[in-house]
């Protein structure tokens, strides 16, 4: 008989000892064989069946099914770079490739996440913002107009890179994808930077992003600190941009989210402060250092050639990043800024760690949306810990712990579990024996996007005659027979605890009762 004759007649007797059915292919090079359990039987059922009827399986898996990968058509991702110097194959929007946005978006696109945005305004009449916007608040004192203008530039800029319009076969991809923004215009005075963050967590922000900062010389407001604590309390993950200088001192917001000496260890801080990196992995050179810094994310290509920063939205109305007159008096007019694209004139290249930020504060409100139940100090936990390592590994006063990998950190948020599994008991009301036999059954349910830990093992617990239930038992068995005492009522319920640490939270009484019956005396 030849191998292949051989193979065919084991599965087909595989197939009539188990009595399953084969459903889908088979690859006798690998010795794959598909088949379908018969009705009614359980997956760990059939597997046992199908051990106990064949010597020398390798594997039996339950077969999943992959979903296609998310490629957003926005053009930006895929339009070549033309700016001198440029690597060839470097297309316009090349940094969500290289802090894997892709796998991010896979696990969730942003549908229903809320970015917080306290900057300069935003031009809402840009293409890019059409359904975007969720709320608006102007605390700027400066009358440069509603929230919805920006003057300056630098709002709608960092705005795009957090939540632009995204997959709509125009423009540029957010890092945020679908999420919304929630448009706080300040004019960056400590009062109105306090009440801008107070208000954002009041109107459900998941992240608040600070492109802005102080040089640092002297200490945040008290206003400030209150209003980051009143943040955190509330889980809500803040982002704030490390100078553009390559200083130690951030100044704050920065410095308040990550203060100094505290950047090296990884559970200390209350938000996450952003350096810069370029398109060769390395800080750019005008980028923040030190242990105020968390991590960092692209906000400059290059310091010679290539684009003249980070692809975004601008307004459409002449602003200070055009005439020169945002920020110090010795920044000339940024006559290379703007760009066409598309036929559209309302795009510009900025650098800055104002640009990185906004990639930072949209995984945070992804994160937290997809597990509303980590808190915010695992969030920046899980984004500092998922981080691209510098060679060698751990924390670095260029990097912090590295530059971000949404989706790592997307990834590694949906592991973590903070849902207690469940369990069902099954006992017999009455029995004429002392053995009492009973059966369980768990489960780990997770929230939609989650992956849970899985059921770890069971506690037994007993009420004998209505007194208070003890544990019995610790065990990883879906059964268990439980000896009694004649004319004796006794509670059971099961509590399952899963990989995680999560434990079922015990039943109110009463509990379901078995009774014992007394022996029969027979008569002579």
């Amino acid at each position: 008989m030849h191998a292949s004759q051989a193979r065919a007649s084991a599965v087909h007797a595989l197939v009539a000892r188990t009595g399953a059915t084969r459903d889908g292919p088979e690859v006798p090079e690998i010795g794959l064989v598909t088949l379908r359990p018969p009705a009614g039987v359980g997956f760990a059922a059939f597997a046992r069946a199908l051990r106990a009827a064949t010597a020398g399986i390798r594997a039996i898996q339950l077969e999943r099914r992959a979903q296609p990968r998310l490629v957003p058509n926005d053009p930006a991702l895929s339009a070549p770079e033309t700016a001198s110097g440029t690597p060839p194959g470097t297309t316009v929007e090349w940094w969500p490739s290289r802090e894997d946005f892709f796998r991010a978006w896979d696990i969730s696109q942003g549908n229903g996440a809320v970015v917080a945005l306290i900057d300069t305004g935003v031009d809402a009449a840009h293409p890019e913002f059409a359904g975007k916007i969720a709320g608006t608040s102007d605390f700027d004192s400066n009358g440069d107009g509603p929230a919805t203008t920006d003057q300056a530039g630098h709002g709608t800029h960092v705005a795009s890179l957090a939540c632009a319009a995204s997959n709509n076969t125009g423009g540029l991809a957010s890092a945020g994808l679908n999420c919304q923004l929630l448009v706080e215009k300040s004019d960056l005075s400590e009062a109105s930077v306090a009440q801008a963050i107070v208000d954002a967590t009041n109107r459900g922000a998941d992240a608040i992003n600070m492109s802005f900062g102080t040089d640092g010389t002297q200490a945040a407001s008290q206003a400030e600190i209150d209003a980051v604590n009143y943040a955190y309390a509330h889980n809500v993950v803040l982002a704030a941009a490390a100078a553009d200088q390559p200083t130690t001192e951030q100044g704050d917001p920065a410095n308040v989210l990550q203060p100094t000496g505290t950047g090296p260890l990884i559970d200390q801080g209350k938000g996450l402060s952003v350096t810069a990196a370029d398109f060769a992995s390395q800080r750019a050179q005008f980028a923040g250092q030190g242990t105020q810094i968390s991590l960092a994310a692209y906000g400059a290509f290059a310091p010679s050639g290539g684009p003249h920063g980070i692809f975004g939205a601008f307004p459409g109305n002449v602003t200070s990043i055009d005439t020169g007159t945002l920020g110090p008096p010795t920044v000339a007019p940024c006559t290379s800024c703007r760009t066409t694209f598309q036929g559209d004139a309302r795009y510009a290249y900025l650098q800055g760690t104002s640009m990185a930020t906004p990639m930072v504060a949209a995984v945070g409100a992804l994160i937290r949306h997809l597990n509303p139940d980590m808190t915010a100090a695992e969030i920046i936990r899980v984004i500092k810990q998922t981080a691209q390592r510098p060679p060698g590994g751990g924390w670095t006063p260029d990097l912090g712990w590295g530059i971000l990998d949404a989706g790592a950190a997307l990834d590694g948020a949906r592991r973590i579990d903070h849902r207690p599994p469940v369990a069902h008991l099954s006992a017999p009301a009455a029995t004429r024996s002392t053995r009492i036999h009973l059966h369980w059954t768990g489960s780990d349910p997770a929230p939609p996007g989650l992956i849970a830990s899985g059921v770890d093992h069971y506690e037994l617990w007993r009420s004998v005659n209505g007194h208070p239930p003890a544990q019995i038992a610790t065990t990883r068995a879906t059964s268990a027979v439980v000896h009694g005492a004649r004319a004796s009522r006794y509670g059971f319920f099961v509590l399952a605890v899963d990989r995680a640490g999560n434990r079922e939270s015990p039943p109110a009484p009463p509990y379901p009762t078995t009774r014992v019956a007394r022996r029969r005396h027979r008569r002579r």
